[in-house]
């Protein structure tokens, strides 16, 4: 048991966008549930600043306003994480935390974790050791710079692990704890299944797409294969569309091609639960995204990735993810032999994605900042 005389740790747990608001929701609970171990402080880069890009999903996932906002917004790479850094020095310079918390592998993520290794303060990395090997990806840079960086590395699945110790980090440093995603999953589920999205956007029987990464919507000839792939499927398909990708759309002169296909609907963005209700209910999911790659995997839904590769192989090896790439007869084959099985894969698991990693990790924190006192 805790002693309330015992020094509290600490903890500023970052967010910037909205993977890392999923993320840090159960790590965030499991905080609140050690008050004489643990004081939490919830910090918001802005990095995704739209209301609808985060207000949603924090009203979804019970989140808490945040103690610390630095309205960064967007930029460049450079510039966004250089203007993060300069707005977090100061917050740290005052707050003083025990360690940071850093998620996944946005700009945020890196940004924060350059400013507390240079302040000499501890950085814990939350899905350390994953890699996609195409450092092309702003993604794979921030992941790689952050591992190097963190004092303790909590990975989500085993083979992240041997990625770190090819790269010389220390074994005593990494953690393997599961998939905090998926904690907050499970803990959704229930609820995300009330949700009336479908009658609201009058869904039956459909595919559900999500596409983000610039390497697939900042480019007019990739997105004009994403509207021959969509015309060749002949089945319906639901894709929640990002701001940013309907305003490129628009730009490319591309609209009307998207507007004129029978098969297509483009959707509002959508909050955590409406989109996890999509996402149990889809016949199949293509997608471009990781945690959805991983959410998948855990609901047991067929899901085609169109990437060259993956960094989470946990979820073609034990799930129900193919990669195929940007490839228009691959994936209009893929898919319509996943529809014609018409029934949804059974997978096991990947190991430790069990819905309690948030407690093993926040466990970790307190043994671990308690032994280096």
């Amino acid at each position: 048991m805790i002693m309330s005389n015992v020094k509290k740790i600490k903890i500023l747990n970052i967010v910037g966008a909205r993977p890392n608001f999923i993320k840090i929701s159960p790590l965030l609970t499991e905080q609140k549930r050690h008050p004489d171990a643990i004081e939490p402080i919830l910090l918001h880069t802005g990095q995704h600043y739209s209301p609808e890009m985060y207000k949603e999903i924090f009203d979804d996932l019970e989140l808490p306003a945040p103690d610390i906002y630095l309205g960064v917004g967007s930029g460049t790479h450079a510039a966004q994480t250089a203007n993060i850094m300069l707005k977090f020095e100061p917050v740290l310079l005052e707050t003083k935390p025990d360690v940071i918390l850093v998620v996944g592998d946005v700009n945020s993520t890196l940004a924060c974790s350059l400013v507390a290794s240079k302040l000499g303060i501890k950085i814990a990395h939350i899905e350390a050791g994953l890699r996609s090997g195409n450092w092309r990806m702003p993604e794979e840079i921030n992941r790689v710079l952050t591992d190097r960086l963190s004092d303790y590395l909590y990975t989500s699945e085993e083979g992240a692990e041997t990625n770190l110790i090819k790269e010389g980090i220390v074994k005593d440093k990494i953690h393997f704890v599961g998939n905090v995603m998926i904690d907050t999953l499970e803990n959704s589920k229930n609820k995300a299944a009330t949700r009336p999205v479908k009658q609201e956007f009058g869904l039956d029987h459909y595919i559900l797409m999500t596409m983000h990464r610039p390497e697939n919507v900042d480019i007019k000839d990739k997105l004009e294969l994403l509207l021959d792939i969509v015309a060749g499927l002949q089945y319906p398909v639901v894709f929640p569309m990002h701001p940013r990708t309907s305003n490129l759309i628009a730009n490319f002169g591309l609209k009307q091609r998207f507007d004129d296909l029978k098969n297509l609907k483009i959707i509002r963005p959508l909050g955590y639960l409406d989109f996890l209700n999509l996402q149990m209910n889809a016949k199949l999911v293509m997608t471009d995204s990781g945690g959805v790659q991983e959410e998948t995997t855990a609901l047991g839904i067929p899901c085609l990735t169109l990437r060259s590769e993956t960094e989470r192989p946990m979820t073609v090896t034990h799930g129900t993810n193919k990669v195929i790439g940007l490839n228009k007869d691959a994936a209009i084959e893929s898919a319509l032999d996943i529809l014609k099985q018409d029934s949804h894969r059974i997978c096991k698991k990947p190991p430790l994605w069990d819905g309690h990693a948030a407690e093993r990790i926040v466990a970790d924190i307190i043994r671990s900042l308690a032994s280096d006192e």
